[in-house]
C-alpha cells in the first residue's frame, strides 16, 4: 500500500540513504590522515558532548520561555510542555554520557538536509561541505557521528512533510485533515532512507555494533537537531516553531508518559 501511495519517491529516499552511507564511508576511509581517520567515543569526548547538548537546550528552552507569551495561541499550551519536560530532555541527553559507545567518530558533511543534495533524475549529488555556517570553523572540523548527518537529513523530512501545509496551497481547514497523512509521508520516507543507509554501511567501522547503540545515538542527535531548529525559528520564523515544538514532543513522549505514572 506505502508504495501505491507513494511511488517512486520510495526508491529516491531508498537511493539518498545509500548514498549517504556511502558518503560517511568515503570520508571514514582514510585512515592513514589523521584529519580523516575514525577515532573512537572516549568518555571525555561524550562528557564534552553531553555538555555541547545540554548548553544548547539552556539556550533554546530559556528562549522559549522569554518568546512564549508571544507565540500563536494555537502553539503556546506544546510550547508550555516543552519548558515542563526540561528535566525529561536533559535525561535523554545525557545517555550519551552513561553509555560506553562502540562507534566511531569521522568528518561528516556536517549541515546535511534536502537542501544539500542535487537530483539528476537518475542519481544524487551531495553539496556544500562547509559545515553549519553559524558554528566556527575549529567546531566544524570536529569529527562527529555520522548519524548527525543522518538525524539531519530525518529532520529535513520532517519541514518537507510539513512545508506543503503552509504554502496557501491548501485552505486551513484541510490541512487539519492532510496532517495525519503528511506524519504517514514523513514516517515511510525516513524508514526507507534509514534501510537505505544500514545496507550501505554494513560491517563499517564507524557504526554502531548493535541496534540499541545505533537507536540511542540516532535519537539522542534527532532530539539536538530540534533543539537547534526551536531556538532558530524562535530568532527567524517564529510562525514555524510549531515544527520543531512537535518534534520534540514526539521524542520525550515516552519519558512523559512515564513520569506522568
Amino acid at each position: 500500500m506505502v508504495r501505491e501511495l507513494m511511488g517512486s519517491y520510495l526508491s529516491s529516499a531508498l537511493l539518498l540513504g545509500q548514498r549517504t552511507g556511502e558518503l560517511h564511508k568515503a570520508l571514514a576511509s582514510d585512515v592513514k590522515d589523521p584529519a580523516f581517520a575514525p577515532e573512537p567515543f572516549t568518555a571525555l569526548y561524550r562528557r564534552s558532548l553531553y555538555q555541547s547538548f545540554r548548553t544548547l537546550a539552556d539556550q533554546s528552552l530559556s528562549l522559549l520561555a522569554k518568546r512564549l507569551p508571544g507565540l500563536a495561541e494555537d502553539i503556546r499550551p506544546d510550547a508550555a510542555k516543552i519548558l515542563q519536560l526540561e528535566g525529561v530532555i536533559f535525561d535523554r541527553l545525557r545517555q550519551i554520557v552513561d553509555k560506553k559507545m562502540t562507534g566511531m567518530r569521522i568528518r561528516c558533511h556536517g549541515d546535511f538536509h534536502l537542501g544539500q543534495v542535487l537530483f539528476t533524475g537518475k542519481d544524487f549529488v551531495i553539496i556544500d561541505f562547509e559545515g553549519e555556517p553559524a558554528r566556527p570553523i575549529t567546531e566544524r572540523r570536529l569529527k562527529r557521528s555520522p548519524l548527525r548527518d543522518v538525524a539531519g537529513m530525518l529532520r529535513s523530512f520532517n519541514y518537507a512533510a510539513l512545508s506543503k501545509l503552509r504554502n496557501n496551497s491548501v485552505r486551513p481547514e484541510d490541512a487539519v485533515q492532510l496532517k495525519p497523512w503528511a506524519r504517514f509521508w514523513d514516517f515511510w520516507v525516513s524508514v526507507t532512507f534509514l534501510k537505505g543507509y544500514l545496507e550501505a554501511t554494513t560491517n563499517a567501522s564507524f557504526t554502531p555494533k548493535s541496534a540499541e547503540e545505533f537507536n540511542l545515538m540516532l535519537s539522542v542527535h534527532t532530539l539536538e537537531k530540534a533543539i537547534y531548529e526551536l531556538g532558530y525559528e524562535l530568532n527567524n520564523r517564529p510562525s514555524w516553531v510549531d515544527v520543531p515544538i512537535a518534534g520534540i514532543l514526539q521524542m520525550v513522549k515516552p519519558e512523559e508518559s512515564n513520569r506522568a505514572k
